[in-house]
C-alpha cells in the first residue's frame, strides 16, 4: 500500500512539475529581458519612455491573457489549453531573437504575454484540481517555484551571455526556445482534468481513471462530492459570476493581486541591473547581482513550499508584509541618503525584499486564488484573480523608469512601503485561511 501511494504520488507530482513549466517559461520571459533591455535602447536609440513600453508590451500581453485564459480552460479543457500556451511560448522566443527591429520585437514580446497571463491562469488551476488536499498547497506553489527558477535561469544565462557583442541580447531571448520546445512535448503526457471532465464535459468514467490514478482509496467518494457539488450549482456563466453570489471570492482575488504587484516586485525584477547602476555599481556587478536576486528568490520559495501546507498561507503572508515594510522602508532611506552607494548594501536589502516576496505573496498568491472559487466559475476566477495581477504589473512595470527617474529612488520605494502597510491589514482582517480543505469544502464556506 506505501509503495502505491508513492507511485501514485509520483505520478500527481510528474502532472504537477510539467504543468509547471508554463511557470518556469513565465519567469524566464519575465525576467530575461533585464539583461538586453538597456542594449536593446542602445541600438535603437529608444527613450526611456519607449524601452518602457517595449519592456511592458508582454505585460499588455499578459493582462490580454490573463483575462481570456479562463475561456479556453473552461471550453476546451485545461490540457489542451496548455498545449497552444507552450506553442505560444515558442513562437516568442524564436521571434524575440530574430526581431529586425523594435516594433517586430514587441510583437513577439506580446505574443510571449499572452503565454504567460494564460499560463498564470491555466496551470494553477489545472495543478489545484488533481492535488490531494493535504499536499495542494505545495504542489500548486509548484508552479511559483518554476516561476522563480525561470527568473534565476534567465538571469544566470543573461549573466553568462552578457559581455560580449552587442548582438548577445538576441541569444538572451531566444535561449527560452529550449524549455518552451520539452513544454510542448511533456504536456503531451498529462491526464485531463477531473473536475472539468465531470463539471464541464459530464465525462463521469475518464474522470474516474484520472482520480483512481490520483488515489484509488479515496476515488470514488472525491467522484461524489465532485458531482453533488456540479449538480447543486449547476452551470454558470459569467453574468451569473458577477451577480453578487460570488463577491467574497472575488474581492478576496483582486486583493491579494493587487497588494502582489503595489509591493514593486516586477519592477524589481524588469529593471534589477538599472536599479543596481543607480545605486554607483559597475553594469557586470550589477549583472551578477541579479543573479543574486535570482537565487534568494529561489531559496525563499522553497522555504514558502516546505511550510504553507503545515503553517498555512495567513502565516507566510504575515511574513511577507513585515519583511516588505522593512525591507522597502531601508531601501528608500538608502536613496534618500545616500548610504552605500557603489557598495552592496542597497542589493542585500533588495535580496531580503525579493525573499520577503518568495515566502509569502509568491508561495500564496496562485495557490489562493485557485482554491477560494467553485468548481464551476474556477475559470472565470482564475482569469479575475490573475488578470488584476497582470494589469497593475503592466502599470507599474510600463512607467518605472520614468517614475524612477523623475521622483527618484526614495521616493519610489517609499510608495511601494506605504502600499504594503495595507497589505497587512488585508491580512488581519480579511483573508481566510484555506489550508487542509477540499476545494468543495472551500465552496460550503466562502459562497453563502
Amino acid at each position: 500500500m506505501v509503495y502505491l501511494i508513492l507511485m501514485n504520488y509520483g505520478k500527481i507530482f510528474f502532472w504537477s512539475i510539467t504543468v509547471a513549466l508554463g511557470g518556469f517559461l513565465f519567469g524566464f520571459d519575465t525576467a530575461v529581458i533585464s539583461g538586453g533591455e538597456q542594449a536593446i535602447q542602445k541600438l535603437w536609440s529608444l527613450s526611456d519612455t519607449m524601452v518602457g513600453q517595449m519592456v511592458a508590451m508582454a505585460l499588455y500581453g499578459t493582462v490580454i491573457g490573463a483575462l481570456l485564459g479562463g475561456l479556453p480552460a473552461d471550453r476546451l479543457g485545461r490540457k489542451t489549453s496548455l498545449f497552444w500556451i507552450a506553442i505560444l511560448y515558442l513562437v516568442s522566443a524564436l521571434g524575440s531573437a530574430l526581431a529586425p527591429e523594435v516594433y517586430s520585437l514587441m510583437f513577439f514580446r506580446f505574443i510571449g504575454g499572452l503565454g504567460v497571463g494564460a499560463s498564470s491562469v491555466v496551470a494553477p488551476m489545472y495543478i489545484s484540481e488533481i492535488a490531494p488536499r493535504e499536499k495542494r498547497g505545495q504542489l500548486t506553489a509548484l508552479f511559483q517555484f518554476n516561476i522563480v527558477l525561470g527568473i534565476l535561469i534567465a538571469y544566470f544565462s543573461n549573466y553568462l551571455i552578457g559581455g560580449g557583442g552587442d548582438g548577445n541580447w538576441r541569444w538572451m531571448l531566444g535561449a527560452e526556445t529550449v524549455p518552451a520546445l520539452a513544454f510542448v512535448i511533456m504536456i503531451l503526457f498529462v491526464p485531463r482534468s477531473p473536475r472539468w471532465l465531470i463539471v464541464k464535459r459530464g465525462l463521469v468514467d475518464e474522470a474516474r481513471k484520472v482520480l483512481e490514478m490520483i488515489n484509488p482509496a479515496t476515488a470514488e467518494e472525491h467522484l461524489k462530492a465532485i458531482q453533488s457539488h456540479s449538480e447543486s450549482s449547476g452551470t454558470v456563466g459569467f453574468t451569473e459570476f458577477i451577480s453578487g453570489k460570488y463577491n467574497l471570492p472575488i474581492m478576496l482575488a483582486f486583493l491579494i493581486a493587487f497588494f502582489n504587484q503595489v509591493s514593486g516586485i516586477n519592477a524589481v525584477i524588469y529593471y534589477a541591473p538599472r536599479i543596481f547602476i543607480d545605486t554607483g555599481m559597475g553594469q557586470e556587478a550589477a549583472l551578477l547581482s541579479s543573479v543574486g536576486v535570482g537565487i534568494a528568490n529561489l531559496v525563499a520559495t522553497l522555504i514558502g513550499m516546505a511550510i504553507i501546507d503545515r503553517m498555512g498561507r495567513k502565516f507566510l503572508m504575515y511574513i511577507c508584509s513585515f519583511g516588505y515594510i522593512t525591507t522597502l522602508s531601508l531601501i528608500s532611506l538608502a536613496f534618500f541618503t545616500g548610504i552605500g552607494a557603489g557598495t552592496m548594501l542597497v542589493p542585500f536589502l533588495i535580496f531580503g525584499f525579493i525573499a520577503s516576496h518568495a515566502v509569502g505573496q509568491g508561495a500564496v498568491i496562485w495557490v489562493f486564488i485557485s482554491e477560494i472559487f467553485p468548481n464551476n466559475v474556477r475559470s472565470f476566477g482564475n482569469s479575475l484573480g490573475s488578470g488584476t495581477h497582470w494589469v497593475f504589473a503592466a502599470i507599474i512595470a510600463g512607467t518605472f523608469p520614468y517614475v524612477a527617474s523623475t521622483l527618484g529612488g526614495g521616493t519610489t520605494f517609499a510608495i511601494f512601503a506605504f502600499m504594503m502597510v495595507f497589505q497587512l491589514l488585508f491580512v488581519w482582517k480579511m483573508m481566510p485561511e484555506t489550508k487542509g480543505k477540499s476545494l468543495e469544502e472551500l465552496e460550503e464556506i466562502l459562497i453563502k
